[in-house]
Parts: structure tokens; C-alpha cells; sequence
């Protein structure tokens, strides 16, 4: 058996491999909407065999987007240029996915390219909302403004709202993003909450914003697919959140109709020292994998076919999720199957002629 190319069958959703299109932000949307860009981008790694494609993370409300440019499901107007993506995906056989989000404390920057710089309101900006009122770094961010209860209510019904906006697109993944020091992680993290309520201090607490925005979720939709939610499982930081948190969280969120949690760590706090290296980050995959009983998916200088493959056959995760890779090389599932000597993987036929 190659594990990489075994179907993985999640409710009523199969992907037809175990390889994935992570979330990567294109800085390319105008008012949140879709463009030609993503069609390309996302459609182009459909064309070459990902079992499932992620969009970037689309923002619930407009400030919740990383910049100014990223991609927005905060209005029924979204949902025509995305369901054109949709339809695109799942005509080459893959599984259309889309990751919600909200950017919290680190939202309101222009693009990498223009320098990856805070942008305050008199340069088309926005303050950034948060749990807290602690600035993600002292030299490139907005002072956040601590979110009311309030305005935390409102905010679980966006994201309510994008799910059901979700659905009319033609998704059948949604993930949820609660990881890289965005709104939900910042909730998380006793580095960045410092509120004395019932959404601050005590762990109990500082999960409930994520557990009830994955009780709105689940409440709308459909119980034949999946909800993954991406954490980071560590801040690596002393007095931050921790994998220990992590496991402690996954089995809660499994409770709760979560199927898998797609582990990758880090982005809250500025400076945080990562050991960065192929594969890095497996190891939390395989701990909450096997201690809180969830399926999970494993992200991080994954860049090999046998990489991804010894991952799966050794049980550290079910569902492989690639970035980087995919963008410098959109068809690597085919070469991955040529190289793991996989004869059944299905070429687009108008690509045959390359096949062999």
C-alpha cells in the first residue's frame, strides 16, 4: 500500500489522496473579492492531483484581513467569483476547501512585497480589534482595541455567516483558523489575552471564544462534511500556549464535531525562536494524533514524496498539507506518484501526451 495515495474518507467527503493545498495568503483580492488570480492559482493545483485545495484565508469581516488585499467571505457578494473556484476544483476530482478567518492584532499591513508594513487609517488602514490590548510587535503594528463581549458575540455570528456563505459557494471543507497569532490563537495564548473575564485567564477560558465559534459553525454546516481547525500547538515561548495545551484542546474540539486539527505552530509572539527544519513540526501532529484521539494533518518543510509517505505509513499523521512546495512546483502529486511508483494516478487528459 502507498499510504500517500490511500483515500481518505471524512464523513461523507473523500479526498481521493492525502495531499493537500495549504492556505497561502496571495495578497491579490480587491474588497475581499476573487479574482482571476485565485482561479488560476487554485484550479492549476486541482489540474495537478491535490486530493484537496485550501483557499487563503478568507476574512469574516473586513478587519479581519492581513492586508488590505486578502481574500473576504463578509458579504453574499463573494460567493459568485468563489463558486466559479469551486466548481473548477471539483470537476478535476479534487475537494474544494476554504480556511475562515480573522486576523486579530495582525491585521492592516500592505503586501510582502511592499514591505509587509503596518498601515495606519491615514494610509488606508484600520485599528486592529483583539482580546487583549497588547500589540503584536512594538515597531509594526496597530494598539489594538480589546474586544467587548459584546463585540465578541457579533464576531461569532460572522463567522456563522461566512460558514453558511460557505456552503452556497460550493466548499465542502471549512477550516478554521486558530493558529499564527491570528484573532482565535490570540484568544488562546495567555501572551496575548489578558482579559480577567469569562473569554480570559484560566484555560477554560481562554478556549471558549474557539469553542463556541465551532458551536456556530457546526450548527450550520452540513453534518456530512468535514471542520478541520489549524492550531499552532506551541508559541515556543516561556508562558505560552504549549502541545500539552494542545492535546488538552484537540479532544475537547473532537467533542465538539471537529474531524481533524491541522498542526502547525508559532506566529504569536515576535521573535519567537523555531527550529526550523524538514519536518519540524510532525512531532505535534503525532502526539495529538495518538493522545486526544483525532485525526490530524501535518504541515512544515514537508518537500518529498517519500517524506510525506514515511510520515503517513508511520502513523504521525492522517493528511498531509503543503505550501511552499506546492508553489514551486503545482503538480507535484503526479511526480509524487511517478516517484512512489504509484501506476493509477489519473492525469488531466489533456496532459496524457506528458505522462510517460
Amino acid at each position: 500500500m502507498i499510504h500517500l495515495f490511500n483515500p481518505l474518507k471524512i464523513r461523507e467527503v473523500t479526498f481521493k489522496n492525502r495531499l493537500a493545498v495549504s492556505p497561502m495568503c496571495q495578497y491579490s483580492s480587491e474588497d475581499g473579492f476573487a479574482t482571476d488570480w485565485h482561479l488560476v492559482h487554485l484550479g492549476s493545483r486541482a489540474v495537478g492531483g491535490a486530493g484537496l485545495v485550501f483557499t487563503e484565508a478568507a476574512a469574516v469581516s473586513p478587519e479581519g484581513r492581513i492586508s488590505f488585499a486578502d481574500l473576504g467571505i463578509w458579504k453574499d457578494e463573494h460567493i459568485e467569483q468563489l463558486k466559479r473556484i469551486t466548481q473548477f476544483i471539483e470537476s478535476h476530482d479534487s475537494v474544494p476547501g476554504i480556511q475562515l478567518a480573522h486576523a486579530g492584532r495582525k491585521a492592516g499591513f500592505n503586501q510582502p512585497w511592499n514591505g509587509n508594513l503596518y498601515q495606519k487609517e491615514d494610509e488606508g488602514g484600520w485599528q486592529p480589534v483583539a482580546p487583549g490590548d497588547i500589540p503584536f510587535s512594538e515597531t509594526n503594528s496597530g494598539m489594538p482595541h480589546m474586544l467587548s463581549v459584546q463585540e465578541i458575540q457579533e464576531l461569532k455570528e460572522k463567522f456563522k455567516e461566512a460558514a453558511v456563505r460557505s456552503l452556497k459557494a460550493g466548499f465542502k471543507v471549512i477550516e478554521l483558523h486558530a493558529a499564527h497569532g491570528y484573532l482565535i490563537h490570540e484568544f488562546l495564548s495567555p501572551l496575548s489575552n489578558n482579559r480577567t473575564d469569562q473569554y480570559g485567564g484560566s484555560f477554560v477560558n481562554r478556549i471558549r471564544f474557539l469553542l463556541e465559534v465551532t458551536e456556530e459553525i457546526r450548527a450550520v454546516w452540513p453534518v456530512e462534511y468535514p471542520l478541520f481547525v489549524r492550531i499552532s500547538a506551541s508559541d515556543w515561548t516561556e508562558g505560552g500556549w504549549t502541545i500539552d495545551d494542545s492535546v488538552k484542546l484537540a479532544g475537547i474540539l473532537e467533542r465538539k464535531g471537529v474531524d481533524l486539527i491541522d498542526c502547525s505552530s508559532g506566529g504569536n509572539i515576535e521573535g519567537a525562536r523555531i527550529p526550523v527544519g524538514p519536518g519540524y513540526q510532525v512531532a505535534f501532529s503525532e502526539r495529538i494524533r495518538k493522545e486526544a484521539g483525532i485525526q490530524t494533518g501535518t504541515v512544515g518543510m514537508i518537500t518529498e514524496a517519500f517524506q510525506a509517505e514515511t510520515i503517513l505509513s508511520t502513523g504521525q499523521a492522517d493528511l498531509i498539507l503543503m505550501a511552499r512546495e506546492m508553489l514551486r512546483d503545482p503538480y507535484f502529486p503526479l511526480r509524487a506518484a511517478r516517484e512512489l511508483g504509484y501506476a493509477d494516478m489519473k492525469w488531466p487528459v489533456q496532459y496524457q501526451r506528458a505522462k510517460n
